[in-house]
């Protein structure tokens, strides 16, 4: 395993009177395969699950095609915590494939008023500048970064989804030692739910499953049809197509080594 020890210099005495040993530092306990006690109330099992797909949907139940259920619970913390996640991104992206969709620009974006007006979403995202891009591609990193920190959830009190902790759980940005002032949350940054109910946070959670999965077949809907043109008949000329590759962050258009070659490619 990694370790931050290492061997002493050469030229660094053996030993200093009076002061006690440096500490090793493993980073053992936290990069294990191992299976570790699941010491928390959060589901674990099929029956978990089937409990908690009656309360989404009593009609459909559970519906486990790729077995997951029948997994460890570090394995089913992982698959609830990405579906929240996916769900809300969704839920995000759906809404501002509309905003952009019908040339709605917020005035003091200089970034989007430079940019032509009639062009779908996907071709906006083209015509965004590199250095644009590359801001919203960190901001991303740093949350994800932000949310999978063990030390970040400890100071909440929580822990990570896949040792039990809530998953969906975003922890505060202004309580975490950040060394400039943030004045807002990402997860209810005008504080909302604060001092709701544990039942109706229970309940509110629910329907956040429930409109995230929605959510994610709405925005899958709208790239197929611009891709596919009839592939949505509901959507049948009201997408505007788009040639260009939906899955590149990048265009060729950008400078950057490889980009354009790799859309050259028959994969795309």
């Amino acid at each position: 395993m990694l370790s931050l020890t290492s061997a002493p210099l050469s030229l660094a005495p053996t030993a200093v009177m009076g002061r006690a040993s440096a500490p090793k530092m493993s980073f053992a306990d936290e990069f294990t395969f191992d299976s570790k006690p699941w010491s928390s109330s959060e589901i674990k099992d099929k029956a978990g699950l089937e409990a908690l797909a009656k309360k989404l949907n009593p009609t459909v139940g559970l519906w486990d095609p790729l077995g997951i259920a029948e997994t460890s619970p570090e394995t089913i913390g992982w698959f609830r915590h990405a579906e929240i996640k996916h769900g809300r991104v969704a839920m995000a992206g759906f809404v501002g494939y509309i905003v952009h969709a019908n040339d709605i620009r917020f005035p003091w974006d200089k970034v989007a008023m430079a940019a032509p007006k009639g062009l779908s979403p996907q071709e906006l995202w083209d015509v965004t500048p590199e250095a644009a891009k590359w801001q919203i591609i960190l901001t991303i990193a740093f949350l994800e970064f932000w949310r999978e920190n063990s030390y970040i959830l400890s100071k909440e009190g929580e822990q990570h989804y896949m040792r039990g902790g809530k998953p969906g759980f975003f922890p505060s940005i202004k309580k975490g030692g950040i060394p400039h002032p943030v004045p807002f949350d990402l997860f209810d940054p005008f504080g909302l739910s604060k001092n709701a109910s544990p039942e109706k946070k229970a309940k509110g959670l629910l329907a956040e499953i429930n409109n995230g999965r929605l959510a994610m077949l709405g925005i899958m809907a709208f790239v197929s049809e611009s891709k596919v043109p009839g592939s949505v008949p509901a959507l049948a000329g009201k997408i505007a197509p788009y040639s260009g590759e939906v899955m590149a962050p990048f265009a060729a258009s950008d400078n950057l080594p490889f980009v354009a070659d790799m859309l050259k490619s028959p994969l795309f």
